[in-house]
């Protein structure tokens, strides 16, 4: 008796995603006002930067290896589908960054071969990120249209400013994401269910390389950081990156208990590390030893969870709106509050052992 082999599961392909204030956006930046940054106060930093670059450390890295080759069907459904929202939230997190460094070097490449060449070879990291991230999707029956999605999202754009100190802290808060789960799965192997999270490693070093980038390209521009003006902004996007990831944490909670996890106190970890590193770039960073601190950015997180709630609820939209906006109100005065927090001052302390 002959047996037919079991059929193959075609993998669902998305170019739809789900859009919340949570959801990782495309941008656009002035390319004129890139195109004009006079880079002479750290020329050199970038010039050795760009070496490291080219050398492409981890250009054999990216390869599924055996380990791949199995089903992964005994994972249970819980896990399964905290893992794909994982999977789905990364991919579009490092396909933003290939878009946004690849528009950068084209706009650039006549007039700034330096900052063009090292815009490319980001870009030539994150699409390999994107690319691993959809084939892992795959091992789970589905995929991203990353060509899709390239013309159906839509595109917001940030001052070149903005996208300076943004970038630094996602590629900086990303490193200690990767690296703090890594360590954990390490001396935990019993809950690493696949076999991605071995790749971390080397992963970060990525994002670190990128954060040091940018952080020469913030420290080659005093104006971003020597005037008042600059430190409020800063203070601003501190706060706006560590409220997204506690929220986003809490909220995809399921995806961290999978892999042994307390997500509280990973996410506590993760902002105390990001805030420690940003001191390197920035004049000052935020007081997280506070005792309002973390207290009130967990409010932020409940009511989040609150507004994912209602959303999803069958309600007419009219009725969700008026339920949603008193956790809305509740979140940005928690976040305001928590603006007013006095800073720490670090930039006299630049060059001294910490």
């Amino acid at each position: 008796m002959v047996t037919a082999p079991p059929p193959v599961k075609t993998a669902e392909v998305n170019s739809e995603i789900q859009e919340t204030a949570l959801t990782p956006r495309f941008y656009i930046t002035d390319f004129e006002a890139a195109a004009n940054l006079d880079l002479s106060a750290r020329q050199n930093d970038l010039e050795v930067m760009l070496n490291e670059m080219r050398a492409d450390y981890n250009r054999y890295h990216f390869v599924r290896d055996d380990q791949f080759k199995q089903t992964w069907e005994h994972i249970d459904a819980e896990t399964r589908s905290a893992f794909k929202e994982f999977l789905e939230r990364s991919c579009i997190s490092e396909f933003s960054g290939f878009l946004l460094f690849k528009e950068l070097s084209r706009h650039l490449k006549e007039r700034n071969p330096l900052l063009s060449e090292i815009f490319h070879l980001m870009a030539r990291d994150e699409a390999r990120h994107a690319g691993f991230l959809n084939k892992a999707m795959n091992d789970f029956n589905f995929s991203l249209d990353l060509r899709d999605l390239t013309k159906s999202r839509t595109y917001t754009f940030f001052p070149l400013s903005w996208v300076i100190y943004t970038v630094y802290l996602s590629e900086k808060i990303g490193y200690w994401r990767y690296i703090i789960m890594f360590r954990h799965l390490e001396a935990h192997p019993e809950n690493k269910f696949y076999p991605l999270f071995n790749y971390f490693e080397s992963w970060c070093q990525d994002e670190n390389r990128h954060g040091d980038i940018f952080k020469a390209l913030l420290r080659s521009q005093p104006r971003l950081w020597n005037n008042w003006r600059a430190k409020l902004w800063i203070r601003f996007f501190l706060l706006s990156v560590f409220a997204t990831h506690t929220m986003t944490v809490h909220e995809r909670s399921g995806f961290y208990h999978s892999v042994g996890l307390d997500p509280t106190e990973y996410d506590r970890q993760v902002l105390e590390k990001t805030n420690e590193t940003s001191g390197r770039a920035f004049p000052l960073i935020l007081n997280l030893q506070h005792p309002q601190f973390f207290r009130r950015l967990h409010r932020c997180s409940d009511y989040n969870k609150k507004l994912g709630e209602i959303g999803k609820s069958k309600q007419p939209k009219i009725i969700k709106i008026f339920r949603q906006f008193p956790f809305f109100c509740a979140i940005i005065w928690n976040l305001l509050r928590l603006y007013l927090i006095k800073p720490i001052e670090v930039e006299s302390l630049r060059g001294t052992v910490r």
